[in-house]
């Protein structure tokens, strides 16, 4: 019997604490809101393990149409943990990385929403110019600009 394929990576999904100013943030970025929706009820909280939840999600997709975040408020339960000052060696899921086209550029331009390096920008051989940013909430994020190849 032929094994089932994985179809495709549908979305990563992150609790933030302001669905504004995440989606705001992101916009920053280049990624363009897809929807935003309550989810609520019995039936969702089957899925989630958390019991009868409301939740308000917004979907942001990448420009090229193949890669979506699913950024979540939760209203009820509340949230009870944060993951967002992790050190970037923890264990678990840790941040998402952006290809940008003008690394720089892009860091001053999220400073306004808080953001700040972790540690510096660096050049990978030829290939890329790297960093990691704390972005607005604390979230972790990486930003790559492709060398030469671009």
């Amino acid at each position: 019997m032929a094994k089932n394929k994985l179809l495709r990576m549908d979305n990563v999904g992150i609790v933030v604490k302001s669905l504004d100013d995440a989606i705001s943030f992101f916009e920053e970025i280049g990624l363009k809101l897809e929807g935003r929706a309550t989810i609520e009820g019995e039936w969702a909280g089957r899925v989630t393990g958390l019991g009868s939840q409301c939740v308000e999600i917004a979907i942001m997709i990448t420009p090229d149409g193949h890669s979506r975040l699913e950024l979540s408020q939760f209203i009820t339960p509340p949230t009870i943990s944060d993951h967002r000052t992790a050190p970037v060696n923890a264990l678990g899921y840790l941040r998402v990385m952006f290809t940008v086209e003008d690394i720089d550029e892009m860091v001053s331009r999220l400073t306004k929403y808080g953001a700040r390096l972790v540690g510096e920008v660096v050049q990978y051989e030829n290939s890329y110019r790297l960093c990691y940013i704390r972005g607005t909430e604390g979230l972790l994020i990486g930003l790559a600009e492709q060398l030469d190849n671009k």
